[in-house]
């Protein structure tokens, strides 16, 4: 494998585009389907084979598999590996599957180890010994070891080539060093300064190094106090150190201390992406390959929180039920209850949400909940006030009735503070009891607003209309 870090995702300089911006160009990807459709192939290739490998990725997510089996036949004979790292595992286990073990095994050698690693961890077991047994000795031990860390950990995000230095050495004898040896990876950002067990006692930024004069040693110019991460530590835990001291890089110790890798910052920004986009889709309720497994898998997937959510259905409507003599006398509740369920149900999803988001970047925690809450409540309450003086003037202009409409904005404001504070603590509970609010906290939100709206407002309704 490569021992250089080639930087991936936000590291490369994408083709440019005439307006600008980012990313596959929605025009020439019509064009590209044109030219699949007419099985033209030299136009197909004309279209695709300068592009960047990320926007290559992006093609070939875009297109089914049979159209991709077209485009990918045509990039064979030039196949680029750093393709591999940039595509959906779906997508990318696609493509390996199309790929001969020749192929595929020099695909792996040109690839970093972290790269390689999530490659690698996509094929069936008796594939991945065969792949093994077939890479030279040095990359199968190193391949080997990033497969035995967890999956979300930073043993699974480092890339093994790190540049080292004693402490005695000079920078003089440093600047010599980088320019004569040839397997340096080929973006670094700092001089890990190591002691004779290998363990980390500082690093030395490349700024500061070719600023300093070369006799000074680096013991004289390097920071004491170097970012270090367990090997086990989880992939959420080493993106929030990058985004709170705003490091480029952080070494990775195993359990002696000694330094086995190093993390960058492109790793890093995949990671914060793939979080985010997990906490949206788990709060939707549905997975993170959701949107290219089969319609068998989605649907199975999907159903679990839809059967949650016909639970709380279910206990919602219990709750009418109790009040069925009420909404008997008095038609016109049946069709203002399920608007201070609705209502109450937004705001206690967008109390959710900003509590869900916070707690990913930690603003949030067990500590300062009371002074959110206590935000979340009054923000609920005024919003309260002014949709119970809008639907209260509704109703009264619908039904002609003061009490019905007193009714009506009294169980707005209720559900409404109640939709603020269920929303906001709920996520801080979870995360309390070890679980992940993201996926759960909607189920309880949705139950305690539907519950509440429909209490709150039926039960007034008996007191004092019927």
């Amino acid at each position: 494998m490569a021992t250089g870090s080639e930087q991936h995702g936000f590291g490369h300089k994408p083709r440019p585009r005439p307006d600008d911006r980012a990313g596959l160009d929605p025009a020439l990807l019509r064009e590209v389907l044109d030219a699949i459709e007419a099985e033209d192939r030299a136009r197909a290739a004309e279209l695709t084979s300068a592009l960047h490998v990320a926007d290559k990725a992006d093609l070939l997510e875009a297109l089914t598999p049979d159209q991709r089996g077209f485009v990918f036949e045509l990039w064979r004979p030039s196949f680029d590996p750093e393709l591999l790292p940039y595509l959906d595992e779906q997508v990318r286990d696609d493509i390996v599957r199309k790929l001969s073990r020749d192929e595929l095994v020099a695909a792996i050698d040109a690839l970093d180890t972290d790269d390689a690693v999530y490659v690698v961890e996509g094929l069936e077991e008796d594939e991945r010994l065969e792949l093994l047994d077939a890479l030279p000795a040095p990359d199968r031990a190193a391949l080997q070891e990033g497969l035995t860390f967890e999956e979300d950990s930073a043993g699974r995000l480092m890339q093994r080539a790190v540049v080292t230095a004693p402490a005695y050495w000079s920078v003089g004898h440093v600047i010599d060093y980088l320019r004569a040896t040839a397997d340096l990876p080929d973006d670094f950002y700092e001089i890990f300064v190591v002691d004779p067990q290998h363990r980390p006692v500082g690093t030395v930024r490349l700024s500061r190094l070719v600023r300093a004069q070369r006799p000074m040693l680096l013991r004289a110019i390097m920071d004491a106090e170097p970012r270090v991460v367990q090997v086990d530590t989880d992939q959420e835990e080493v993106a929030y150190l990058f985004s709170q001291y705003g490091l480029t890089s952080a070494g990775v110790v195993d359990r002696a201390g000694r330094l086995v890798g190093v993390i960058t910052h492109d790793d890093v920004v995949e990671v914060i992406e793939e979080e985010a986009e997990e906490d949206i889709l788990h709060l939707g309720g549905v997975g993170d390959t959701d949107f290219r497994d089969p319609v068998v898998k989605t649907s199975r997937k999907r159903f679990v929180w839809l059967f949650c959510n016909l639970g709380t259905a279910l206990a919602s409507s219990f709750v009418v039920g109790l009040f069925h003599d009420t909404i008997a006398r008095i038609v016109a509740l049946a069709a203002l209850m399920p608007i201070v369920a609705a209502i109450g149900g937004n705001a206690g999803t967008q109390a959710m949400t900003v509590a869900v988001r916070a707690l990913a970047t930690r603003d949030l925690t067990f500590a300062n909940a009371f002074r959110t809450l206590r935000k979340e409540v009054l923000v609920a309450l005024i919003n309260g006030v002014l949709c119970a003086i809008l639907m209260g003037a509704i109703t009264w202009g619908r039904f002609q009735a003061w009490d019905l409409a007193a009714v009506m904005a009294a169980a707005m404001v209720a559900n409404l503070v109640m939709a603020g504070f269920a929303g906001s603590i709920i996520p801080v509970i979870l995360t309390r009891l070890k679980l992940d609010p993201a996926p759960a906290a909607g189920v309880f939100v949705t139950a305690i607003t539907d519950m509440v709206g429909f209490f709150a407002f039926l039960g007034l309704a008996t007191i004092l209309l019927v």
